[in-house]
């Protein structure tokens, strides 16, 4: 979509939601959209651009916690970190916690066994996710990225790893 595209969209929706978001959006393009709405707030990481109510939303129940394997998952992880907190959800980042050094993720074991939903982003061979749900009794998001190299392909090799999990509650 152009930029004037998103902008008449986000009006439309502004009048009827109190969050308005505009996902996998480029700083040049939010730039155009501010313009025109001045209201809206750019997440550089993220790649979101969105309009958020003048007075925060409640916080909803639940402990969310969203980690990465890598520093390369961080704008896939921050897209699902910033939706969720215009959503309304407090949220715990743990970045680079991958199986490459698990002593970092085993570190943040109370991170993990305090929350209520795990959102996990890895790319490279997508190892995380299967590692964190069979450390946690919570449900376990695994999102694969299409970062890395060698046999990566392109975030197909992740995906596959996730797909074959045996570790319970991973999705």
């Amino acid at each position: 979509k152009t930029a004037m595209q998103i902008v008449e969209i986000m009006k439309v929706m502004e009048a009827r939601h109190p969050v308005v978001m505009a996902t996998r959006a480029s700083a040049e393009k939010s730039a155009e959209i501010q313009a025109a709405l001045p209201q809206a707030t750019y997440f550089e990481m993220a790649r979101i651009c969105a309009i958020q109510p003048s007075v925060p939303l409640a916080i909803r129940p639940g402990k969310l916690s969203i980690l990465t394997a890598g520093t390369a998952d961080l704008p896939v992880a921050e897209e699902a970190a910033v939706t969720a907190e215009l959503c309304g959800f407090q949220v715990t980042r743990l970045w680079d916690v991958g199986v490459a050094g698990i002593h970092r993720l085993l570190s943040n074991r109370h991170v993990i066994d305090q929350s209520d939903v795990l959102i996990v982003a890895a790319g490279m061979e997508g190892a995380l996710p299967s590692v964190v749900a069979g450390l946690a009794d919570c449900p376990v998001v695994a999102v694969p990225t299409s970062v890395g190299y060698g046999a990566s392909f392109n975030g197909l090799a992740p995906l596959l790893t996730m797909l074959n999990s045996c570790a319970t509650g991973i999705g």
